[in-house]
């Protein structure tokens, strides 16, 4: 036993490893959310905003399916079962236990690609009941959804790879792996549009068989890295695995909780698609925007933090659970408020420079705007919720999370109803981040009775001195910004500008950081900085 303590990683080192690791995440998810910021801004060059509604209702329909057979089978219920039979049973164990799971998820996925094909028309009249009265749009976007639908396949088999390198410590590949995607989109509309009228498909069909490429190289592209890991199984498919059953159990739950999200989201697909043209585009492009920070930082902390989280519960390490969880909760926050108030003070400036070009107009512009400020606002809250839920997780609770997902549901459908009648497609943007800054604060109000005391009010005084920091960064950034105009496009001084805003600003929010002593900027930056002295030190040698 002892022996077996001595091999376990130490809980204080893997708290500092994992910055390391959000690290590798983020580089790699940073990649793939600048290419994703490439392909919109292709597809609104290349196409009109009411043709870009179909493809963003089609591509929507599996992706909510996704989130609950790829990222939620992946995080919620493999990982944490994984990563106790490694350390209970064995490596070897665990690696019986990947190839059992990869086999019934093969087959469950294939089956549900299959019955989506098939119920096509029905999932439109759910996601865009308002695209019934224009019969034409309504059959192109079944169109596309069959074409689309298949990709969910190749997801949720991506996502299990992922997981499982993931909990092998190995974060670097499946972190690139989605930039494949966007790499496929970005050429679909240069060389799939001949093949997507063969189909009978309209031009943006090639955006779907683009995005099909892309989910396969996803899949093709771990390969290799699961070989060199040791980590390749050939699928078998048994539900006679007490491990494979647990997971499958752990899987009913975060599908509940997920689902309540992807509702969220056919709700909101479906009030938008009783808006004006192009309003589904307007959410679509925003929130593209908006993921860049949540995908970069959010993503990458919760990818890193799940394992750590879940090798401790296993160990029985509870007080370094909780001083992991604070530890990560406020390095979130440093990166995830300043990321809101850029967003939100430079959100004109920013969908002019990625979007305005092409089809894409000047009140094309203003309107998507208008959603990227309100979707910016709650980008924080958002980012936080990704911290907080692998903490239940970890815990083999699944159950929890569903709670707070229903109220953000219930909140969202209320707000989203209301204020789209007056306000549009802004009305959305407001009630997604409300419901999210709603749900951030049940969560945290549940994990503190489940965990007792959190550390709570040391996150509460950093978010204060953050915030006075970005107070500084967004005053210095909307003044640099409003030196040149916007309506007529992005120069390339405008574009100079506009770095330039994002820059300074950049400094004054860590200047003012480390004038207040912050220890999250150390936290986040500590690797940069002590390789920075040790530079120093050689040098002054």
């Amino acid at each position: 036993m002892t022996d077996e303590k001595e091999r376990a990683p130490s809980a204080a080192s893997e708290r500092a490893a994992l910055a390391g690791r959000a690290g590798i995440v983020a580089a790699g998810t940073l990649v793939s959310r600048v290419l994703g910021v490439a392909r919109e801004s292709v597809m609104a060059a290349c196409f009109d905003a009411a043709l870009i509604d179909l493809f963003v209702v089609a591509f929507t329909i599996p992706n909510t399916l996704r989130g609950l057979f790829a990222e939620g089978a992946a995080s919620a219920a493999f990982v944490p079962v994984y990563s106790d039979l490694r350390a209970k049973e064995g490596a070897a164990r665990a690696k019986e236990f990947h190839a059992r799971a990869a086999g019934v998820l093969m087959i469950a996925l294939a089956v549900l690609s299959i019955v989506g094909v098939i119920a096509a028309p029905a999932l439109v009249v759910a996601f865009a009941s308002g695209y019934l009265e224009d019969r034409a749009r309504f059959d192109d976007t079944v169109a596309l959804t069959r074409v689309l639908f298949p990709y969910i396949f190749f997801m949720g088999m991506a996502a299990l790879s992922a997981g499982a390198l993931n909990a092998n410590r190995r974060f670097a590949v499946p972190a690139l792996a989605p930039a494949l995607l966007n790499v496929a989109l970005i050429a679909a509309p240069f060389t799939m549009i001949p093949i997507a009228l063969a189909m009978g498909l309209p031009t943006i069909g090639a955006l779907a068989i683009g995005a099909l490429v892309g989910g396969a190289l996803q899949v093709i592209a771990q390969w290799p890295a699961l070989l060199r890991a040791g980590l390749w199984v050939r699928p078998r498919a048994t539900l006679q695995d007490p491990a494979v059953r647990r997971a499958i159990a752990l899987l009913g739950p975060v599908a509940a909780g997920l689902g309540v999200y992807q509702v969220n989201l056919m709700l909101s697909r479906s009030l938008a698609s009783w808006l004006p043209a192009g309003s589904q585009a307007y959410l679509w492009f925003g929130t593209r925007l908006v993921e860049i920070p949540q995908g970069v930082f959010a993503i990458a902390f919760a990818t890193a933090l799940l394992p750590t989280l879940s090798d401790l519960v296993a160990r029985g390490e509870h007080d370094e659970l909780r001083r992991t969880f604070t530890f990560a909760l406020r390095s979130m926050l440093f990166v995830a408020l300043p990321a809101s108030v850029l967003l939100i003070v430079l959100a004109e400036p920013l969908v002019t420079a990625v979007y305005m070009h092409g089809r894409f107009g000047w009140d094309e512009t203003v309107q998507t705007a208008r959603s990227l400020l309100w979707q910016a606002a709650g980008v924080w809250a958002i980012a936080s919720v990704r911290v907080v839920v692998p903490v239940f997780h970890a815990h083999g609770d699944t159950r929890t999370p569903v709670i707070a997902s229903v109220v953000n549901l219930v909140v969202f459908a209320g707000l989203g109803i209301a204020l789209s009648r007056v306000l549009d497609h802004v009305g959305i943007a407001i009630a997604i981040s409300a419901a999210g800054a709603l749900q951030l604060v049940m969560l945290l109000a549940m994990l503190r009775r489940k965990m007792g005391r959190l550390g709570l009010s040391e996150v509460a005084k950093g978010t204060l001195r953050i915030a006075l920091a970005c107070a500084a960064m967004g005053a210095t950034s909307w003044a640099i910004a409003r030196l040149v105009r916007w309506d007529d496009g992005a120069s390339v001084v405008d574009m100079l500008v506009l770095a330039g805003a994002i820059a300074a600003g950049g400094v004054v929010y860590l200047g003012a950081a480390w004038l207040m002593r912050a220890p999250e900027l150390e936290a986040v930056l500590g690797r940069v900085l002590k390789r920075f002295r040790r530079g120093r030190a050689t040098a002054a040698r």
